[in-house]
């Protein structure tokens, strides 16, 4: 998971205060940090949204052996590659659309162990929630080659009211449809969702709105647990859920 933001000193302050997070300079250069929770890194955030123009915004980063094979894929299947892929430090990134518009990226290069789904339950969770979930997963089990007949490739199955993407025993991520493209609301539109992990929902609600973020969604109860959605200082939109 990264964060794109326009200011790396107001975003340390806004996750350190809500989510207790410390931060460390990342190997990109100095407009990138890792975020840690618990001496583990669980996020990258990077002062970007001003030089390559994107919106504040979380985005999901999936790791890749080839960048441009899978930028070509993503071309191939009329979605967009909007930044890259460039050359960050030692590795090379990516930032696309799939064909309903939710922005991901994605990263050929090493990667933290604590962030490899393959040592261990991931920082986050992910939930695409897009116009058609069945239509999505075909785009992305093409373009990454998840099912596919090969060691270490994810899973894909319906569960649960969703197409569900496992590696390594973890699910990674949850594709949802009902999605509206056209909508006024974002949390609405087609958009990748990153949820953290929290001991108390509504103790981390209380803290973002003190530390000058707002609320969008609940904090309600769902079958999975006690949720909500926030938006931080500059606008990025994030939820929050019951460990």
């Amino acid at each position: 998971m990264s964060l794109a933001t326009n200011s790396l000193d107001m975003a340390e302050g806004f996750y350190g205060a809500v989510l207790g997070w410390t931060f460390r300079p990342g190997r990109l250069g100095e407009e990138f940090r890792v975020a840690m929770a618990e001496g583990v890194p669980v996020a990258g955030i990077a002062e970007v949204t001003r030089t390559l123009g994107v919106p504040v915004a979380w985005t999901p980063f999936f790791a890749v052996d080839d960048a441009d094979t899978v930028a070509a894929r993503v071309r191939e299947r009329v979605a967009t590659v909007a930044v890259g892929p460039l050359a960050l430090g030692d590795g090379r990134g990516a930032l696309a659309a799939d064909p309903d518009g939710a922005t991901f990226g994605f990263w050929e290069g090493p990667v933290h162990a604590s962030w490899d789904v393959a040592q261990g339950a991931p920082p986050a969770r992910l939930e695409l929630r897009t116009r058609d979930a069945f239509a999505a997963a075909l785009f992305y089990g093409e373009v990454f080659e998840w099912a596919a007949d090969a060691p270490g490739r994810c899973e894909v199955e319906y569960r649960e009211g969703g197409v569900q993407i496992e590696c390594a025993g973890h699910t990674v991520a949850t594709l949802r449809g009902g999605a509206v493209e056209a909508a006024p609301d974002p949390h609405v539109r087609p958009r990748w969702h990153v949820s953290f992990s929290v001991d108390d929902v509504d103790d981390t609600v209380k803290a973002a709105v003190e530390a000058g973020g707002s609320v969008t969604d609940g904090p309600r109860d769902v079958p999975g647990g006690r949720t909500a959605g926030l938006r931080d200082r500059q606008g990025g939109l994030f939820t929050v859920a019951a460990r």
